[in-house]
Order: C-alpha cells, then structure tokens, then sequence
C-alpha cells in the first residue's frame, strides 16, 4: 500500500559526488575562449592517446570533452547543453584570473600618471 501503483523503476539519480569531480577536470572557460579565439593556422591536429577515449581523435572544444566514436560527438552536438556553451563562448570573454584579483584588491597598484622628471 504504500508504493505508488503507476510507479516500477526508481528514479535514477546521478552522484552528487561524480558531478563535483569532473568540474575540476574541465578546463575554465577562460581558457577555452582563448583557445577558440586562435586562428586556424595555429591549431594543431590532435594526436593519438591511449588514454582518452576513441585515442583522442573524437574532441569537442567548446565543452571540453573527448568521444569513443565520430557518431557519438555528432550527437553531442546536437545537445542542449552543448549549444548553450556555444553561444556563452560566442558572447563576451569570461572573467580570467586576473579580473578576480583586480577586484579583490591584489592587481597592479594605480599610483597614478608618472611626472616628467628633468
């Protein structure tokens, strides 16, 4: 009596803990704007690595991530998640590191226009 009739499967839920751990494996959003902004003659094929999955060839830049196979990174694509990242790089450049410490107080001094001195 006390289960829902309607209701066979658990609503399964992600761990809070896997989603805290790969926010740190993620590259900032400051660097990855920064690496879109390069141009093309710059960027560099990837190369084989046995230790990302589909050896590294499958990379979706904007998000930061690697895919086993073409068709998977192509449904990536296609991803609400995926199309918000695309338009917040295409937007204004993120706060980098040293915006944070201008605001708190620790950037360069501003003592100032220098005097000509004769």
């Amino acid at each position: 009596m006390g289960r829902c009739p309607t209701r066979k499967v658990k609503k399964r839920r992600l761990s809070h803990k896997t989603a805290r751990r790969d926010k740190f494996e993620v590259k900032g959003d400051d660097l990855v704007y920064t690496e879109l902004r390069k141009p093309e003659t710059e960027i560099k094929p990837l190369q084989l690595d046995e230790d990302l999955p589909g050896m590294g060839q499958f990379y979706c830049l904007h998000c930061d991530r690697y895919f086993s196979k073409s068709s998977v990174r192509d449904d990536h694509f296609k991803t609400k998640k995926h199309k918000k990242r695309v338009k917040i790089m295409k937007g204004q450049a993120p706060h980098s590191q040293l915006d944070a410490d201008l605001a708190g107080g620790m950037g360069m001094p501003d003592n100032g226009p220098k005097l000509m001195s004769a």
